[in-house]
């Protein structure tokens, strides 16, 4: 999402500020199917592993693939949104240079971060081989994904991070959830009024909504709330990865800033972990697969903890389509 409706993700975690420069891939082909110089994965699929190596001997020479633990369900698919937890190490270092298992730090009652990624599209934490690595896995399997920095990360390392072309990294990965959702899909039935005093929303269909601001109208000081049509599927849980369309405009002047439809569709991110502003985890989590939501978000829960942010001082009025979660 643009203007950080999703916090920078190297602010989250370790690996993108320390390894890559950019987007991340390289143009040489991955072979797997090598077992000596291969790290070993002990612990639970769903806790974080332990990574050991072979004392002696030299790393493999390829870039391994293997799927560590085998999990249960459908096989997530090119284009298929996934919820990651991972972790990466230097062979021969027992250091985490990133990942996320790191305690969570708002709050004891809070999801752990994690990672939710589109299979075959950028990511701004995992490099382009180890998503393509989750391809073909099931929710609730472990994959371990081993190479050079050189061959995973390729030209996008960098070169202040202390690691070179050559060095052997082990990333373990963990499928929490997965699932397949339409680019296109959108909140289907009758739209509801908005509440006095709340912007109209008009929702072409396959177009972003059209937000009109109530004239002489002051922006409300609290979160403003309304289903506008109201789904049957799952609710919306704290740590899980929401699927989304969403249109968002300026209170103050009406203006749209950002909308998943100028951008090839429906996006996801982690919902109630703090992974995006406040005010869509306390407006989101609790709703349901199918809601229609409209947001007002005052500028406290929205981007006024961040000073430099164009945003932080409007008043934010957000249309949600809620299209799944995985």
């Amino acid at each position: 999402m643009n203007y950080n409706t999703k916090r920078r993700v190297a602010a989250l975690l370790a690996v993108p500020a320390l390894l890559f420069t950019a987007a991340c891939g390289s143009d040489s082909d991955s072979d797997g199917g090598e077992t000596a110089g291969v790290a070993q994965v002990d612990g639970k699929v769903g806790e974080k592993p332990k990574i050991s190596v072979p004392k002696e001997g030299d790393p493999s020479g390829k870039t391994v693939v293997e799927t560590v633990s085998e999990g249960s369900g459908t096989a997530a698919k090119a284009s298929d949104f996934v919820r990651l937890d991972w972790t990466v190490e230097k062979w021969g270092e027992d250091q985490e240079l990133g990942g996320t298992w790191a305690a969570t730090t708002t709050g004891e009652s809070t999801p752990r971060r994690q990672s939710v990624e589109q299979i075959g599209k950028p990511s701004q934490q995992l490099p382009e081989k180890v998503l393509a690595a989750v391809k073909g896995q099931k929710p609730g399997s472990r994959v371990l994904v081993q190479g050079t920095a050189g061959d995973l990360i390729g030209e996008s390392l960098n070169p202040s991070s202390g690691i070179n072309q050559k060095d052997v990294l082990i990333w373990v990965v963990d499928v929490a959830g997965a699932g397949a959702v339409d680019a296109k899909g959108e909140a289907k039935g009758e739209q509801a009024a908005t509440e006095a005093g709340l912007p109209e929303v008009k929702a072409p269909s396959q177009k972003a909504a059209t937000i009109t601001i109530p004239k002489n109208t002051k922006a409300p000081k609290d979160l403003k709330e309304q289903v506008l049509i109201k789904g049957d599927g799952k609710k919306v849980e704290a740590g899980q990865g929401l699927v989304a369309q969403y249109t968002g405009v300026k209170w103050e002047d009406g203006k749209k800033f950002d909308s998943s439809w100028d951008h090839g569709g429906a996006t996801a991110f982690q919902i109630g972990t703090g992974s995006v502003v406040p005010g869509w985890d306390k407006g989101l989590v609790g709703k349901n697969v199918g809601d229609r939501v409209l947001l007002v978000i005052p500028p406290a829960l929205g981007y006024g903890s961040s000073p430099n942010s164009e945003l932080s001082k409007n008043t934010l009025v957000f249309v949600v389509d809620i299209l799944d979660v995985v």
